[in-house]
């Protein structure tokens, strides 16, 4: 039932580790009600700020590569969102943050309107 949603969701993962910015651009909803909240960003409202901060994370010097666990859909009414444990590997550190990104069915296709990324305290 949530097979559409699950696969943007890793869709927006497959865009940050590979550091496209067009696909993640596609994921995304152009709009001003879009938000994203990096861990330890600002919020950020508007596709705008959204993609700008995209395009500096992704000329940044470190890279990611995400295992994505612990991820629920549950949804109503055209907007589904997606709960989970970002598993961040980058050399030999490796750092976990729960997530929720938020999907809305436009014109047949799941678009992400909101990101929230959560640093989880080790220990």
């Amino acid at each position: 039932m949530y097979n559409d949603v699950l696969a943007a969701n890793m869709a927006f993962y497959d865009a940050h580790e590979t550091r496209d910015l067009a696909a993640m651009g596609a994921l995304w909803e152009h709009s001003e009600r879009a938000v994203c909240i990096h861990p330890g960003w600002p919020i950020l409202r508007g596709w705008q700020r959204i993609e700008e901060s995209w395009r500096r994370i992704f000329s940044g010097s470190g890279r990611n590569q995400f295992i994505v666990t612990n991820d629920v859909v549950a949804g109503a009414g055209g907007v589904d969102w997606v709960t989970l444990d970002e598993n961040l590997v980058q050399g030999a550190e490796a750092n976990t943050v729960a997530a929720t990104n938020m999907f809305v069915l436009t014109d047949g296709e799941w678009k992400l309107v909101h990101h929230h990324g959560s640093p989880v305290m080790a220990g």
